[in-house]
């Protein structure tokens, strides 16, 4: 199983602009049932192919490796246009199916979703350093619920408040961090490891690392974020 087919549905979801509220359990089956099949889908090929049908790690990953870039296709077809986390993706996979075939080393296929983390994970600290970090798009909904008041005290907090600031840039450095830790990991994993142990492996990894990130920016950030906002919403009144 490849991180990249997680990573894209919650990446788009923590960069989508800022929405008005909407009911929050239909947003949330939209997230998490794409997510589940991606992640289902793909592992259980591969488990069925090499286990049951014998075909080569290689052959195996390869055409489970075939999921995500159909479904990335489809996605480009279907909204007529190529985003650059869609383009990578393909390009990832495209290539990873290719180098697996040329080197006949099916650690490739795990290893070179690495090289995606990176630079996902790389991208979100970087921004951390700019006026735009890019967790805080995702978070600001989930933080002002759309309402008049608390974008406004988001709006005002972001232009006055230094320690609005760096809660924002924390929260991206936080995530940056936690994720490129997570690809270090995987990385040694796939060259240390049964391939069959990182298929399943891998994503206990990411959710881990999800899990640490969403506990340590709560703690660190988030939490605070929400504090400020809600306090500058309420003297405003």
């Amino acid at each position: 199983m490849r991180r990249d087919e997680l990573e894209e549905p919650m990446t788009q979801t923590l960069t989508a602009p800022p929405r008005a509220e909407q009911p929050r359990k239909g947003n949330l089956g939209r997230m998490l049932i794409p997510l589940a099949l991606d992640v289902a889908t793909p592992m259980a090929c591969y488990y069925l192919l090499h286990g049951a049908f014998g075909m080569s790690e290689v052959a195996a990953l390869a055409v489970s490796g075939v999921i995500p870039a159909v479904r990335v296709v489809a996605g480009i077809v279907r909204d007529r246009t190529l985003n650059g986390l869609a383009g990578l993706t393909l390009a990832v996979n495209v290539a990873g199916i290719a180098l697996s075939f040329v080197t006949g080393d099916a650690r490739m296929m795990i290893a070179k979703d690495s090289g995606l983390s990176a630079v996902l994970s790389l991208a979100i600290m970087l921004s951390a350093f700019t006026r735009q970090p890019v967790m805080s798009a995702g978070m600001r909904p989930f933080v002002t619920r759309g309402t008049p008041e608390r974008e406004a005290a988001w709006d005002r907090l972001a232009e006055g408040s230094p320690r609005f600031r760096r809660a924002v840039r924390l929260f991206s450095g936080i995530w940056g961090g936690v994720l490129l830790a997570e690809c270090v990991a995987r990385l040694i994993g796939a060259f240390t490891l049964p391939v069959s142990t990182m298929v399943w492996l891998s994503n206990v990894m990411l959710i881990v690392a999800i899990v640490v990130g969403l506990l340590v920016a709560g703690a660190f950030a988030s939490g605070p974020i929400m504090m400020m906002v809600r306090m500058e919403a309420r003297g405003a009144r």
